[in-house]
């Protein structure tokens, strides 16, 4: 079955004639979207003008990434070897993360936690702000041979975690998949169960790593780092400790799943006391090193205590409290690393629809738009957008019957027993680290006639 980028069925068809050495293209839609590739020569007297390479790759870069993978394998062979360079990957990459963030909308991908599911479910977050209510969110279902969870997503590659059973007991592997272009690695052997783990990009050193505090069967815990390459390798590291001393006893951690900020190379982990201090501890994956900086205080006279939520927003490490079971307030780190930078972003108050006694669970924002909408799971466990300008919410309406989890409740009525991670489109491939391929492990499930 054919694997793939996730389609785009609202392509608009503007005709503009590109040339590019004697082969004459067709440009369509808002983006030069190219469609049609002949290496006939029209009469000289209609002749196009001739477009440098230089120019050619311009233009190309500010294409979405999904319109690309559709260029790639449809024009001809320059192009496809372009597209498929690590060096335009970079570029293309560095553009829409920095020059223009809209030009590859980020995605949300999921998977099942409450039963073995090889499914995992992806969408595009714009969907649910632009779409009408009478037209849903689709949700393109990516099925692999065996059941995974996802560790995390950096520049458009999401780390899988896969565990196998073989004669020899449990084997537990990670590798990684750009969804946007199809492509998958082989797994990598991590060598046991990860009880704390992280994944992200060393920006000094252009290395991609997971981090893992892995369980061994001599009931020791390691933690390493598995820097993933042609060779790839995997270093110890001072252990990870899931508690710490505290002004007022022990810091307990309360995620295992390390938050990665792009551009400062670290992951990042809360870990609180029940006298409700907060801290970050985080890893540096250039140094391998751990550093800890504190959390915005709260109110001495904030009764409400639920551990707050870490993300990111903007670009930044952000934080969301719930304060005073009134409100909620969302805090970012304007400067990594700076605990006097936090700045608080914005304070969504309690509403009726939203607040849940019951769920302990906090507000966890997952995106913000440009038109001050922010995407969130809400503690009634469902999506909400709340718009920031006038305090307005609303349940978007996403379709998640074809995503392969049949034992689940659809999105639309809640997201128990599912995990949600955000990734950006990009054109980053396995292959471009060096690492071998696997052209079996995810595709896309064709929907039944």
């Amino acid at each position: 079955m054919r694997r793939g980028p996730i389609h785009d069925d609202d392509d608009d068809h503007h005709d503009a004639a590109v040339a590019r050495k004697g082969r004459v293209v067709t440009a369509t839609g808002g983006w030069p979207e190219l469609i049609r590739c002949t290496t006939t020569t029209p009469p000289p007297s209609r002749l196009p003008p001739i477009l440098l390479d230089e120019l050619i790759e311009e233009i190309l870069l500010r294409i979405p990434a999904r319109s690309l993978v559709r260029l790639r394998d449809r024009i001809c062979s320059s192009w496809r070897t372009l597209i498929s360079s690590s060096q335009f990957a970079k570029q293309h990459l560095r553009r829409s993360t920095t020059v223009d963030p809209t030009l590859t909308p980020p995605l949300i991908a999921y998977y099942c936690i409450g039963y073995a599911c090889p499914t995992i479910g992806v969408f595009s977050v714009p969907s649910p702000v632009e779409n009408p209510p009478h037209e849903p969110t689709k949700v393109v279902p990516y099925k692999g041979r065996r059941p995974r969870s996802i560790i995390d997503s950096c520049n458009g590659l999401l780390c899988l975690y896969n565990v196998e059973r073989d004669d020899g007991g449990l084997r537990h592997g990670a590798m990684l998949w750009n969804p946007c272009i199809g492509s998958t690695s082989q797994p990598v052997e991590i060598g046991g169960p990860l009880s704390v783990s992280g994944f992200g990009y060393d920006h000094v050193n252009d290395k991609y790593k997971l981090f893992g505090r892995v369980y061994k069967k001599s009931g020791e815990y390691v933690s390493r780092i598995i820097t993933f390459g042609p060779n790839i390798t995997w270093r110890t590291i001072e252990d990870f400790s899931c508690s710490m001393p505290s002004p007022h006893g022990t810091f307990s951690l309360v995620s295992s799943v390390g938050i990665f900020v792009n551009g400062t190379g670290t992951l990042n982990w809360i870990f609180h006391d029940c006298f409700r201090y907060v801290v970050v501890r985080s890893l540096d994956l250039v140094k391998e090193t751990y550093n800890q900086f504190p959390l915005p205080d709260r109110d001495l006279d904030d009764d409400c205590f639920m551990s707050p939520h870490l993300c990111i927003l903007r670009g930044c490490l952000a934080a969301c409290y719930e304060n005073k079971r009134t409100h909620w307030t969302v805090w970012l780190m304007k400067e990594y690393g700076v605990p006097q930078s936090w700045t608080k972003l914005v304070v969504i108050p309690h509403h009726p629809l939203l607040v849940n006694p019951l769920a302990g669970s906090p507000l966890q924002p997952i995106y913000i738009f440009k038109n001050n909408v922010l995407l969130a799971k809400a503690p009634n466990h469902k999506f909400v957008l709340l718009n920031l300008n006038d305090g307005s919410i609303d349940f978007p309406n996403i379709d998640s019957s074809n995503d392969g989890m049949p034992k689940l409740r659809p999105l639309s009525k809640g997201l128990s027993s599912r995990n949600f991670q955000l990734c950006h489109e990009s054109l980053v491939s396995p292959s471009h680290l060096g690492l071998q391929s696997c052209s079996s492990e995810m595709r896309l499930v064709k929907p039944s006639l």
